[in-house]
């Protein structure tokens, strides 16, 4: 008797846990099935520094909080050219970005405290975790679609502005 229930209770255990898995197994495909769109919640103007001249005004999306910041453009399937995600942090440091999830290629701006370029990470690769380092301490960060700053001439040394809504 005693048997029969320690062998009901190891097929019970062992049922659960194969249940469980599979379980997992579904919320990791749906995960690649997210789909997020872009959200307009604010202004960026990219200006000269040589002339004060403006290069070029984008919609952004702002990231500012722990969740924002980590997704960033995650799970994006397009950005428009006109588009951008600003990272507005406390502080300027060293920041690193890489692409885990991201499925467009972006540059990456990584611009100080007085909102002027100190560097960048062009055409970062989809998918790609490799770490992306600014060259300087960095308050913001713009991720545009990737190639663009190549095409609208930015320079460190460039200056941004921008207003939320």
């Amino acid at each position: 008797m005693r048997s029969h229930l320690f062998l009901k209770s190891i097929l019970i255990v062992f049922s659960l846990a194969l249940f469980s898995s599979c379980k997992e197994e579904k919320k990791t495909t749906s995960v690649d099935k997210v789909e997020v769109s872009f959200k307009k919640e604010g202004t960026l103007t990219l200006n000269k520094a040589t002339s004060d001249s403006i290069i070029k005004t984008i919609d952004i999306e702002i990231a500012d909080d722990e969740y924002t910041t980590q997704t960033g453009l995650m799970y994006r399937t397009e950005l428009e050219t006109n588009q951008g995600m600003l990272f507005m942090f406390p502080d300027s440091q060293m920041r690193s970005f890489y692409m885990k999830n991201t499925k467009i290629p972006l540059d990456i701006i990584y611009i100080d405290e007085n909102k002027t370029i100190v560097s960048f990470q062009k055409n970062a690769k989809p998918m790609d975790e490799t770490s992306l380092p600014s060259e300087a301490p960095a308050k913001y960060v713009l991720e545009i679609y990737g190639g663009l700053s190549n095409v609208w001439n930015l320079n460190v040394g460039d200056t941004i502005s921008f207003e939320t809504l």
